[in-house]
């Protein structure tokens, strides 16, 4: 009974945390809920670049990202959809023309010099930029949200300040001539950036570096007039330049940092031309009818359940119902806490997870019912029945994860958000089942006014019910 009763505590605080986690923290809600435009951009093939890999998809998914990003869409959906398209949600934005115009194009990746005396300016900047990078890592410990987000205001008007240093007129070298970019590994825990130019692009380079090499300025590196790199050319190449079409950015970058410039950089030099494949607007109102139209949907398919489970199964049918309860509460909150997108599919996997949930209480009961009928004690009855149902249930929950995992690594969209909340939901219904339901259960015949046999299994034999109720 210790041990239940610390299971019984756990499960108050996991209750008391999720009701504080709904209470706080809105859900996110999909396209098909709140509103807004859907396009899918279709990546083309050229001469140059017969054949659209995962790398080249990814580079311009890389630049989409930050093209959706400078429009301010909260919580957008971009993925990669088969070899050559790429899927874009943008809940709230009802004017698609804009997102098309936006996202139309190739990135422009720009190498511009830095003006001649404006060293001293862009050492200021850089000892200031590097003194707010180090108070961001300290702020994001402290949680403190207001002042993480006026410390990254300061940072986004520092490196506009850094911009403002390089020419703007003209640059002869842009993402043209620029053939590849990857990030690699040096020695020890470092890593670098390397680029690779055509045979003009690495001549035009070489001038560029020749005329910055020794001077203390730097190439900054613009995409879609956004500085994202800005590396020193060391003196040792005043005579020649960089030559061979082949460089090397340096700057003690960690491998995410050196792979997502690479992605950056390799997504504004493609020579691939994207169009704008198909447009779809969800209307608000369309999205707030579904949602009123899913929690009719929900709230009456769960008082029925409930109902029957109190009707069929007595007292275990409303212990059933409590861990019900518990586990709405505790998956709504993971999904919360997950970050999960609630589409209407998304919707429909939660409601359907709940019918998982009854299902392992329904085999939890009968197997509870046939020791009971076989003349064992309530105490055992009970405990074999958990015992004895448990792995029925854990097969149950294992076919539908890989269900889930068939529907999330070869659907797409509104599917995957199905196949995610189905998942959860399965797997939050099986800890209530077992643990919840367990618990609440042993609490239950361990007080003597609810051991009468007829409130766990009708009908049971006269000369059994004295040994339950022992």
């Amino acid at each position: 009974m210790q041990r239940q009763r610390s299971l019984l505590a756990l499960i108050l605080v996991l209750v008391i945390a999720a009701i504080g986690v709904i209470a706080t923290i809105p859900v996110p809600l999909g396209l098909d809920l709140r509103g807004g435009s859907q396009l899918t951009i279709e990546v083309k093939t050229t001469p140059e670049i017969p054949r659209i890999g995962e790398r080249e998809l990814e580079a311009v998914k890389k630049v989409v990202e930050g093209r959706i990003n400078s429009l301010g869409v909260s919580e957008p959906v971009i993925q990669t959809v088969g070899e050559d398209k790429i899927l874009v949600q943008l809940p709230g934005v009802n004017d698609p023309q804009q997102a098309e115009r936006i996202l139309g194009g190739t990135a422009q990746l720009e190498f511009r010099q830095q003006k001649p005396g404006t060293e001293a300016q862009l050492f200021a900047l850089n000892a200031s930029r590097a003194e707010l990078r180090l108070k961001q890592k300290e702020l994001i410990g402290s949680n403190d949200a207001a002042a993480i987000q006026k410390n990254q205001e300061a940072l986004k008007n520092n490196i506009e300040a850094i911009a403002e240093l390089f020419e703007s007129t003209n640059p002869l070298l842009t993402g043209k001539f620029l053939q590849d970019a990857y990030g690699e590994p040096t020695q020890g825990n470092n890593w670098n950036v390397a680029i690779r130019f055509n045979q003009q692009g690495g001549e035009l380079f070489a001038q560029l570096t020749k005329n910055l090499a020794g001077t203390g300025r730097s190439i900054g590196i613009f995409l879609d007039n956004e500085l994202i790199s800005y590396p020193v050319v060391g003196p040792e190449f005043a005579n020649t330049g960089i030559t061979g079409g082949a460089a090397v950015i340096t700057g003690n970058f960690t491998p995410q940092e050196a792979n997502e410039l690479g992605i950056k950089l390799k997504g504004g030099s493609l020579p691939v031309p994207v169009e704008i494949g198909e447009i779809r607007t969800v209307g608000a109102t369309l999205g707030q009818d579904s949602i009123i139209s899913s929690i009719w949907a929900g709230v009456g398919g769960l008082a029925l359940v409930l109902i029957f489970m109190v009707v069929y199964y007595r007292l275990p049918g409303l212990i059933a119902d409590l861990a019900l309860v518990i586990y709405a509460l505790l998956c709504w909150a993971c999904f919360i806490l997950l970050g999960v997108t609630l589409t209407l599919p998304g919707i429909a996997g939660f409601i359907l997870s709940i019918g998982m949930a009854v299902d392992a209480n329904v085999l939890i009961f009968e197997r509870t019912r046939e020791e009971l009928r076989a003349g064992k004690s309530l105490y055992r009855s009970v405990e074999s029945g958990f015992y004895r149902a448990f792995s029925s249930i854990l097969d149950s929950n294992v076919t539908t994860w890989i269900a889930c995992a068939a529907l999330f690594f070869l659907g797409s969209g509104l599917v995957k958000g199905f196949a995610v909340t189905l998942a959860l939901g399965v797997a939050v219904s099986m800890f209530t089942a077992i643990t919840c339901s367990r618990t609440l259960m042993f609490l239950a015949i361990s007080l003597p006014s609810l051991r009468k046999p007829e409130l766990y299994c009708p009908n049971l034999p006269a000369s059994n019910k004295a040994e339950v109720a022992r």
